[in-house]
């Protein structure tokens, strides 16, 4: 009786360090920490499948540093309104005017171009939630055909600017996503370099669908008030999530200004009579 019960423990324990060494095994999937390789994705030529059709849903991985394209030159009201941003990169943090700084929205299209790696997607009977990692800011971009693009931005007969604009969108194929995005309100910066953009600005986001986890971004500005021609702002590539969690990436007011008094102000002199180089 003794070793019967004794021989059925002894199974019910080695029955317990197989079950575990199985869940160690499989487990949680990875997650997209162990996607990158420094501040960009490890190559992967796993396909993962066909992409599926009309469907960018999920969250997504990109490179912390995107591919950036050419400025091209600026209006003489675009030289004008550059000469009045100070990035960071030039000035320093502590007289850097960059809008970030106070934590104010970054927008679009620098919410797609700026040095964060969360991309996510939700698809909606008559819409699509596009999530931004920095920020946890979420847009909708109209798909039913029946919402038109306001032309008239803060001016009597016409529609406020706003942080994020105003977006529609389509499918090219069955594989692209189109969004086009007008409206958005020129407090913001096309990039940290201090690039400015008017409310007419016409920002147009291209994401293809290359297979299953792989994705592919363009994003471009048309800009004739600020900018001589059209231009391709940046490209990036997504790969997806394994295990579709995304970090919490936050501009606390509060933490910036703290940081500001204590550490960037007196870096710089700020208040004093030195002056940036």
């Amino acid at each position: 009786m003794r070793n019967s019960l004794a021989r059925s423990i002894i199974g019910l324990l080695v029955l317990l360090a197989f079950a575990s060494a199985a869940m160690a095994q499989g487990g949680k999937p990875p997650g997209k920490d162990s996607l990158y390789n420094g501040n960009r994705l490890r190559p992967d030529p796993t396909p993962g499948g066909p992409a599926p059709v009309h469907d960018v849903s999920g969250s997504w991985a990109g490179n912390l540093t995107p591919d950036r394209g050419e400025i091209p030159p600026l209006t003489p009201l675009g030289q004008k309104l550059f000469s009045l941003n100070k990035p960071e990169t030039e000035v320093g943090t502590g007289y850097s005017n960059d809008p970030m700084n106070t934590c104010d929205p970054l927008g679009i299209p620098r919410n797609t171009v700026f040095e964060t790696r969360g991309l996510a997607f939700a698809t909606m009977p008559d819409r699509i939630a596009v999530l931004h990692q920095y920020q946890r800011i979420w847009r909708y971009v109209w798909m039913d055909g029946r919402h038109e693009l306001p032309k008239k931005f803060d001016t009597a007969d016409g529609v406020s600017s706003r942080w994020y604009g105003y977006s529609t969108g389509r499918w090219e194929g069955d594989n692209t996503l189109v969004i086009d995005t007008v409206g958005t309100t020129d407090q913001t910066w096309l990039d940290k370099a201090g690039h400015p953009h008017s409310v007419d600005a016409h920002i147009q986001e291209r994401y293809t669908r290359v297979d299953h986890n792989h994705l592919q971004m363009v994003v471009t500005v048309d800009d004739p008030k600020i900018y001589t021609k059209p231009f391709v702002l940046s490209k990036n590539e997504y790969r997806w999530i394994p295990d579709q969690e995304a970090e919490e990436q936050m501009c606390v007011p509060s933490e910036m200004i703290n940081y500001m008094k204590l550490i960037s102000e007196p870096a710089f002199g700020v208040g004093s009579s030195a002056k940036p180089k």
